[in-house]
């Protein structure tokens, strides 16, 4: 067994609420089902989140097919759809198409105008206006963010491996909200 898949082991016995005894029930076995299945979907996200990062960071299909150990078509087939952005109001917005390599400092114009991001998406920010400023910043995904949190910062959104944070800066916006409605990265 490998040392990912004790950490995995012991998050589904831990998921599935087993004390630890020499024998199963019947009700112990369904809950271990319960737990994997739970925990296979999660590992299904983080590999969608994991190849959209990798897209977003420049990684061709090519590259991605290769290390999944299937061909380019594959890949895209299983995980180059996009999302469609659900329908939004005036005081939502999606950024887009942004990059790992641009989507900072897209962020930083949006929250300049009020808006701060609540949903990472393949390529995408939704971003949420408000009267005030906000400041963004992309961390590697970690379990704590305690000092960030100390600091004033919270969690916008986490799209593996990134975690966004979000701070507001309590400092009102002007009329109008160019960033977004008339910025190179087109709200949609």
């Amino acid at each position: 067994m490998t040392d990912l898949s004790e950490v995995v082991a012991r998050a589904v016995v831990a998921a599935a609420d087993i004390d630890a005894r020499e024998e199963l029930g019947v009700n112990d076995h369904l809950a271990l089902i319960a737990a994997s299945a739970r925990a296979e979907g999660e590992i299904r996200a983080l590999l969608q989140r994991s190849v959209a990062a990798a897209r977003a960071g420049g990684a061709s299909w090519a590259l991605i097919g290769s290390e999944l150990g299937m061909s380019r078509q594959a890949a895209q087939q299983r995980f180059g759809a996009l999302e469609k952005p659900s329908a939004v109001d005036e005081d939502e917005r999606w950024i887009s198409p942004v990059t790992a390599f641009d989507e900072m400092a897209e962020l930083e114009l949006a929250g300049r105008a009020g808006w701060h991001t609540v949903e990472a998406g393949m390529l995408s920010h939704r971003v949420v206006r408000t009267d005030t400023q906000w400041e963004h910043r992309r961390i590697l995904w970690r379990a704590s963010v305690a000092s960030e949190t100390e600091a004033g910062w919270q969690i916008g959104c986490r799209a593996f491996p990134w975690i966004y944070l979000v701070r507001d800066t309590g400092i009102p916006v002007g009329d109008g909200h160019p960033a977004i409605e008339q910025g190179a990265s087109g709200g949609r």
